[in-house]
């Protein structure tokens, strides 16, 4: 007995001893300014020197446990971010802590002594998500390069259609979740990217596939992540085409003109920063074709995004932020289609506030707080009270709706990050919830308006009826709880489920997401990654309104101009039945290697099933039998119902992509990229029917309008053979879009059955950085598409006009000059 009560106080004090020996490194990757960096690749090298390779978590925390004490050196990079190079560091037997800071990628005018990370394969994620930093975002030379939606058509799988929206994996932009430091941006009745940010403001975006995390609902096409920079202890200052420029296009005039001025530094060393961003923009457009007094649209648009961060304490941060947006353009709309009688004054505002707090607790927990308050104004004027006349040869007359709508979202989000712990490898969970408050106003006037023939006799005329002012609201509740699983050192495993519910459509919905990636020890630096996730959409306020609205009252007319129909009435119902919630099944898979230390490969396949989509859809029956429940059609001052467009879950969407990928890094900030994408996007709801729409679809089976099957990009800045010189380049080459041959107020044959030519824009600029007097200055001049390649965005597609399928528009080649002050010289 003695003996084995010997034995096992032994064999405990050995495990005690080798427990003590074991050495263990516990550490926390971090901005300047203390804010953790996720996602940060931290290598370490034994004394041996072998490699060992750890990623940070979302609070920015790691841990390794070694064999044995001694000298190792340790490196951190995150893409973003200079990379931090390798320093020594000693670790002893026990417990080990180290703190990693990393600074921001900026652009490099000073002597820094680091370098810039290319997309380095991200062993904390299960997909693969492309990233692009602000330094990036100032290098490559895209048209109207002070804003961020356009500034998104650089990234693969990103489309910009005619009207300038972004399409991400073929979605709409309702179908995207676009966010600001954490939280939702997509403009509250629509659900689209409507508010402007200056490139100058941003430090990241990161660009999500359809596989999102649980934490991220409502984004079934994806998600585009805008992180802005706090500022840090040094005062930065910066200005950008603060000198206007002029144009010579059938006469002078004062050319576009993008003013814009950058300033942060500390409010308190060491313990509060900010920064503020403000970008300014003069938009003056010239239709060659159009006379002279009516051929010009100017717009003034103005941006300013304040971000601030106070550390209460070191385990504290308080973040606060203020966006806000103003836009007047007294003649959009202005094409040689519409002159300018038939255009609108059109005015926008928006703010946008939001606060978070997030507690670090031991052992890398962490705990977050915030609120966000979103208000949008929108107010459309008419030129005149005419009616609208529809030609095939354009339009006359005056717009026929005098609108003012308002909305606003109220969003409220917690999470807590438990402590990494074990079990068949380590785990790390998130959970938390988030409510959003929606509400919409609207007072709309609507004349009317008529469609003419070709030979100027009226076809139909079309008055508006019923209420044109009302208001409605929306709550939208969610939970979510994911566990990050690392497996092994090679194995990530990412399970999450969310939970969802919406007023409107009154459903819970619980939707998984899981996604697994593998890094195989014999490929080196390999990842190969496959995911699934059910996304649902959020309901749509702008959809569920459409029956509080106004109705259409039409009247049909014989050649010889006797009334031959009507009046009948279209209107808009969404009826008692048992509403599902539109989702998105999303499949991805794809492969990423580093074929060298700054060449990054990357091959990606998407496949995207939209199911349950709301649409509307006429119901009237054969010999105009109204749907039952429908009071009769005098009530609406008609002899007949037109149409009966009820709301339904029809809608399906359908997108496969495969993009091939290049990226690489050179010498600090330059580098360049190349990519094609091979895709499709078709649906059975291509046109959005809607009353502000004369458009009228039988068959709404087709690709959608922004369906590129064939696209290429790339952007390069290199450094030239002489000091302080660059070059920049950006191209994209892509399928034309298409478009629905009308007649008569009516879709002809299939929808989008035809194409506009092919797309080619290559823009060549060359930059020179000096020093002036003691401050630093950057100069840029070159051509947007220097091919003047035509790429149209406008097509007549009135079978009946006698100028059918002829192109306008798009833009030409065009000088470009950008002056920017960069602040002092340091000494």
């Amino acid at each position: 007995m003695v003996k084995r009560v010997g034995g096992l106080v032994f064999g405990l004090a050995a495990l005690v001893a080798q427990g003590l020996a074991e050495v263990r490194l516990a550490g926390r990757v971090t901005s300047e300014n203390n804010s953790p960096v996720s996602g940060a690749r931290v290598r370490l090298q034994k004394p041996d020197g072998v490699w060992v390779e750890m990623a940070s978590d979302t609070a920015g925390a790691f841990e390794c446990r070694l064999a044995a004490a001694g000298d190792y050196r340790i490196a951190a990079e995150r893409d973003g971010y200079f990379r931090l190079g390798e320093r020594p560091l000693w670790l002893a037997e026990g417990a080990n802590e180290v703190e990693l800071a990393l600074t921001p990628l900026r652009e490099v005018f000073e002597a820094i002594d680091v370098r810039a990370v290319s997309s380095i394969v991200d062993l904390e994620r299960v997909v693969s998500e492309q990233s692009l930093s602000g330094a990036e975002l100032l290098a490559v030379p895209f048209p109207a390069s002070n804003s961020l939606k356009n500034a998104l058509r650089v990234v693969p799988g990103v489309v910009q259609d005619a009207k300038g929206n972004v399409h991400l994996n073929g979605g709409t932009e309702e179908q995207v979740l676009f966010t600001l430091n954490g939280f939702t941006l997509n403009d509250p009745l629509n659900g689209r990217f409507e508010a402007r940010v200056g490139v100058e403001a941003v430090q990241t975006v990161d660009i999500a596939n359809g596989r999102l995390p649980a934490e991220y609902g409502r984004g079934s096409a994806g998600m585009v992540a805008v992180t802005t920079s706090p500022g840090d202890d040094k005062p930065r200052y910066s200005a950008t085409n603060f000198f206007p420029g002029f144009e010579n296009r059938k006469g002078f005039f004062l050319g576009n003109w993008s003013p814009r001025l950058g300033l942060s530094g500390p409010i308190r060393k060491g313990r509060a920063w900010f920064s503020d961003s403000l970008s300014t923009q003069y938009d003056q457009q010239v239709i060659e074709e159009l006379p002279s007094g009516g051929d010009r649209m100017s717009a003034w648009r103005v941006a300013n995004l304040l971000h601030t961060q106070v550390n209460l304490t070191p385990s504290q941060i308080l973040h606060t932020g203020l966006l806000v947006n103003g836009w007047t353009a007294p003649r959009f709309g202005l094409s040689v289609l519409s002159p300018p009688e038939t255009t609108l004054d059109r005015r926008t505002r928006q703010w946008f506030f939001n606060i978070k707090d997030q507690i670090y607790l031991r052992r890398g927990a962490l705990v977050e707080f915030g609120y966000a308050a979103n208000r949008t104004f929108a107010r459309e004027v008419p030129q005149g009270h005419a009616f609208l006349s529809i030609t095939p040869d354009g339009n006359r007359g005056n717009a026929f709706a005098d609108a003012v709508r308002k909305a606003g979202r109220d969003q409220w989000l917690a999470s807590f990050i438990s402590p990494s712990f074990g079990g068949w490898g380590t785990h790390q969970l998130k959970t938390g919830i988030d409510v959003s408050r929606l509400s919409y106003w609207q007072l709309v006037r609507r004349t009317g308006f008529e469609q003419l023939r070709a030979d100027g006799s009226r076809l139909r005329r079309v008055l508006f009826g019923g209420r044109s002012e009302f208001q409605e609201s929306d709550l939208e509740t969610a939970s979510f709880v994911q566990d990050t699983w690392r497996v092994s050192r090679g194995v990530l495993v990412e399970l999450g489920l969310r939970l969802d519910w919406d007023r409107l459509i009154r459903r819970w919905n619980l939707s998984p997401r899981t996604g697994v990636a593998w890094v195989p020890g014999r490929l080196g630096r390999t990842k190969i990654h496959g995911a699934y996730a059910l996304v649902y959409e959020a309901a749509s306020l702008r959809l569920f309104t459409r029956p509080l609205d106004q109705y259409a009252l039409t009247t049909y007319y014989a050649p010889d101009g006797a009334a031959a129909r009507g009046p009948a009435a279209s209107v808009f119902r969404i009826g008692a039945w048992r509403r599902e919630t539109p989702r998105a099944r999303n499949w991805s898979a794809g492969f990423e290697r580093e074929a060298t230390e700054t060449l990054f490969v990357r091959v990606n396949y998407l496949r995207r099933r939209g199911e349950n989509g709301f649409t509307y859809t006429n119901r009237l029956g054969p010999d105009e039998m109204a749907p039952s429940g429908l009071a009769p059609a005098r009530e609406f001052g008609a002899s007949a119902f037109d149409a009966v467009y009820m709301l339904g879950n029809e809608r399906r969407d359908s997108f496969d992509s495969i993009e091939v990928a290049l990226r690489q890094s050179i010498r600090r900030q330059y580098g360049w990229m190349a990519s094609y994408t091979r895709s499709r996007a078709l649906s059975n709801g291509v046109v959005d029917i809607n009353i502000d729409d004369p458009i009228m679809v039988l068959q709404n089976v087709g690709p959608m309008p922004w369906d590129s099957p064939h696209r290429f990009v790339g952007w390069t800045y290199l450094p030239l053979f002489w000091r302080d010189w660059a070059v920049a380049a950006f191209t994209e080459t892509r399928s034309g879009l298409p478009f629905s041959v009308q007649s008569g107020g009516r879709i002809l044959g299939e929808v989008n059955s035809r194409r506009l030519p092919a797309f080619f824009e290559l823009n060549l600029h060359l930059e020179r950085r000096f020093a002036f007097r003691g401050h630093r200055w950057e100069f840029r001049m070159g051509f947007n598409n220097i091919t003047n390649h035509r790429n149209p965005n406008l097509v007549n597609s009135d079978a009946d006009s006698r100028n059918f399928l002829r192109c306008y528009g798009g833009q030409g080649r065009a000088g470009n000059f950008r002056i920017r002050w960069l602040g002092r010289v340091a000494r």
